[in-house]
């Protein structure tokens, strides 16, 4: 962003062109009576004499002289240019977002269900970011990318929208789930790289040990922020039955010491969500613990500008002073 501002080093000198309108005063009405003249016994011998251009241009000296002393009036105020701005740098961080669509996610202890709550607030922190590069990977049996690492969050937000359990096969597979996230953020140049993963499960699928792929992650310099979503305790699941949709009441099993283990191995945190509000208020604190660096530079220079005046008055005053002793000389 820049700024340009104009003003004077001596303002006061510009009070020496208050002399101007008496200056022109003087000329035109006080100077024609210092004016000498010639005196003629009959009009006629004057009447049909057209003004010569000499005459016409008579007050040139005493116009160029006025400009002149004006542009040197300024030059004594010494004009001057301020451009100010600011240099901003920002270093973004590149985050995949690690979502479980297991069916335990359907569990109602959020409203309307923790799948749902998730998407909804996942969708709310992606919108709150500014300048980061973020991905999203989806999991239960198995894992795949939902949408790589982008800015444009209008497709990640729309393909976040889309995602329902029952894409995937039944299952919950952290490890393989880590580990794809590990694929999306491996070759990233951003000195800042963060995986979020959120699960209400143990983990029961995949080819990867979840341990194994935390230690991997870590070599890679990704920082993982691990979420246990589940109230205490059980939770209302619905069934469908021939007689329409049942709820019974499921225990609730979140390896929170695995997700501990996993957080800790690669220097983030563990988070336990137990309803909607302490779910809005962890990724509020993730928000606030991964903030995009911004570093601002102020400049402020200046030019003079009093030379071109300086020259122009010169110029202009000298000129009258040879016109004036030349070809608009006047004879006493």
């Amino acid at each position: 962003m820049f700024n340009f501002d104009f003003s004077f080093a001596y303002p006061y000198f510009l009070l020496v062109a208050l002399v101007v309108p008496f200056m022109v005063f003087w000329h035109f009405y006080k100077g024609k009576k210092t004016q000498p003249g010639i005196s003629f016994s009959m009009l006629n011998l004057v009447k049909d004499r057209s003004g010569t251009l000499k005459e016409r241009f008579a007050s040139l000296p005493f116009f160029l002289r006025l400009i002149g002393l004006l542009a040197l009036v300024i030059a004594l105020a010494r004009p001057q240019s301020f451009s100010t701005g600011e240099n901003v740098y920002t270093e973004g961080i590149d985050i995949v977002l690690v979502l479980d669509i297991s069916g335990s996610m359907l569990a109602e202890d959020f409203k309307p269900n923790r799948l749902e709550a998730a998407k909804r607030i996942t969708d709310n922190f992606i919108e709150g970011r500014i300048s980061d590069q973020i991905g999203l990977v989806i999991f239960s049996r198995d894992a795949f990318t939902q949408c790589p690492l982008t800015i444009d969050y209008s497709v990640l937000r729309n393909q976040l929208n889309e995602v329902k359990s029952g894409m995937i096969e039944d299952g919950t597979a952290i490890g393989n789930a880590i580990a794809n996230g590990i694929n999306r953020l491996k070759d990233s140049k951003s000195n800042s790289k963060v995986m979020v993963l959120l699960t209400d499960g143990v983990n029961n699928a995949g080819e990867v040990n979840q341990i194994t792929a935390a230690e991997i992650a870590n070599k890679f310099g990704i920082r993982i922020y691990t979420i246990g979503v589940g109230t205490m305790g059980q939770a209302p699941y619905p069934f469908q039955t021939p007689f329409g949709v049942r709820y019974q009441m499921v225990p609730v099993e979140i390896d929170e010491p695995v997700l501990k283990q996993i957080a800790g191995m690669t220097g983030g945190k563990y988070f336990r969500a137990t309803n909607n509000k302490k779910l809005e208020d962890i990724y509020t604190e993730i928000d606030k613990l991964e903030k995009t660096r911004v570093e601002v530079t102020s400049f402020r220079s200046k030019k003079e500008l009093f030379f071109p005046w300086l020259i122009s008055g010169l110029f202009l005053v000298f000129f009258d002073f040879g016109l004036s002793r030349t070809l608009f000389r006047r004879l006493p």
